[in-house]
């Protein structure tokens, strides 16, 4: 077995020493002043996605006109004014943290206190339980998965807060937090579970390095030690053999695993569904098996389409044609070859489909935002993707006016970013603001009929309700 240090040791300015007396894992890590793993912190670390740059292909057209601007800018601003008076109309519960966030924490926060506690019995038998019985949150999280994710989150915070400049500081804690982790999955060598956990650590850790640019702007060093992580996951992973064989855990670590040249169009999706066959009530490998098999990637737009039927028809028991929407969700979204194809009355179905089987507050946050964020705005001058997009975000109307009971901002703001996966985020305050405000900006713009009269729009348990101003 490739030893942990000789990975590493290539890496200029980062060195490991696995001998000696077994760490602590925090307390000498300097971790403890990590800060606990939120909700709004994606446990999945799967290929980032970077949006299709938004470009108008169409033929170049003459500087305005001095004339222009000054009719143009009248025209903004009664535009701004409107919204400022109709935004005074609305009236929308906005809880923070929302239900699913602090369930969601809940299971985060359970975890990483045993971890902290070094109670790896206890977490094991935790984790275990969660993966056998599937459990999941309202909205659609798994619970191993989050579990999992607070086990690490000391340990992948640190290194994420070292790079955020992208040149860690010479007495940075790189490599302290996983070789703790280390010696903790040689204590607990027969322990899937701290395999993968272990596994996904050095994933996120890679993944941190790498950064959510193209290829050509990483830096060689970056992109030696994205390569030596994913070595090691790999190392870790390979000998379970997948065993056990119902664990959705160990099959989603599988599948983030998926990078490189040996990988297949068929074997990515073969891995994929037998991952949703374990449950395919958790959306986030539906999502990702979209976008794994975008020509990108490892797939083809005629395998797309396929691996979208053959979903739909597989899980169709749990979303009715909601499994095609679900694949093709995110695809779309950041390939215009890809949307300009798609099957749109399949897909709008699904949507309804969706929106009837799993109702709850998160899931109509994310298909509004979605749907009136994520495709209303991206037009990028393919006439064909853009007429599908601009159908889709038709939809934000009836799920907003027949379904939306409350806003979650956060969501609203990954959603203007396209959903990546590790995006860094300065502040999540103002993360959240900035989705707050496209999210009460479009909303309002959907009431408009009802605001130009006059009219006041509240948000209640059964929907928004139209009343006299």
């Amino acid at each position: 077995m490739m030893h942990l240090g000789t990975l590493l040791s290539k890496l200029s300015g980062l060195s490991l020493k696995m001998r000696g007396p077994k760490p602590d894992v925090f307390a000498r890590a300097g971790f403890m002043s990590q800060p606990t793993p939120s909700a709004k912190t994606s446990p999945f670390r799967n290929r980032p996605k970077k949006r299709a740059a938004i470009q108008n292909t169409s033929l170049p057209s003459a500087e305005p006109s001095a004339t222009t601007q000054q009719r143009a800018k009248p025209r903004e601003m009664a535009q701004a004014e409107w919204t400022a008076s109709a935004l005074d109309k609305l009236s929308i519960p906005c809880p923070d943290p929302t239900l699913e966030d602090r369930i969601r924490d809940s299971h985060q926060n359970e975890a990483l206190r045993l971890v902290r506690q070094e109670d790896w019995d206890k977490l094991i038998s935790r984790i275990e339980a969660a993966d056998r019985d599937n459990e999941m949150t309202h909205g659609g999280m798994t619970v191993a998965e989050l579990m999992a994710f607070g086990a690490r989150a000391d340990v992948v915070l640190a290194v994420e807060h070292a790079l955020l400049d992208r040149v860690p500081a010479e007495d940075a804690p790189m490599l302290s937090g996983i070789e703790a982790l280390e010696h903790i999955l040689a204590e607990n060598a027969d322990s899937y579970v701290i395999a993968c956990i272990v596994a996904q650590a050095h994933m996120d850790m890679a993944w941190s390095w790498r950064g959510i640019g193209w290829d050509v702007e990483v830096a060689p060093r970056n992109r030696e030690a994205f390569d030596a992580h994913f070595a090691r996951a790999h190392e870790i992973i390979e000998p379970l053999n997948g065993e056990p064989v119902q664990s959705a855990l160990l099959a989603n670590t599988s599948c983030a695993l998926l990078h490189g040249g040996k990988c297949t169009s068929r074997s990515v999706a073969d891995r994929y569904q037998a991952l949703i066959d374990l449950n395919p009530h958790n959306t986030g490998p539906l999502r990702a098996l979209g976008t794994h098999m975008l020509p990108r990637s490892y797939g083809s737009y005629a395998g797309l389409e396929l691996e979208a039927r053959r979903t739909a028809a597989r899980t169709q028991s749990v979303w009715g044609a909601g499994g095609y929407t679900w694949v093709m969700f995110d695809a779309i979204s950041v390939d215009d070859e890809a949307c300009a194809r798609l099957d749109l009355p399949f897909f709008m179905e699904g949507l309804r489909d969706i929106v009837e089987r799993r109702p709850e507050p998160h899931t109509i946050n994310l298909l509004a935002a979605y749907c009136s964020n994520t495709m209303g705005q991206a037009f990028s001058g393919n006439d064909a993707a853009d007429h599908m997009r601009a159908q889709i975000a038709g939809c934000a109307n009836w799920i907003v006016r027949e379904h939306l009971t409350e806003l979650h901002p956060m969501i609203w703001a990954h959603a203007s970013q396209g959903f990546v996966n590790n995006l860094r985020v300065a502040s999540a305050h103002r993360f959240a603001a900035s989705g707050q405000d496209d999210a009460l900006r479009i909303i309002a713009s959907l009431f408009k009929p009802e605001i130009s009269e006059g009219k006041r729009i509240t948000f209640t348990d059964d929907g928004p309700v139209a009343t006299a101003g």
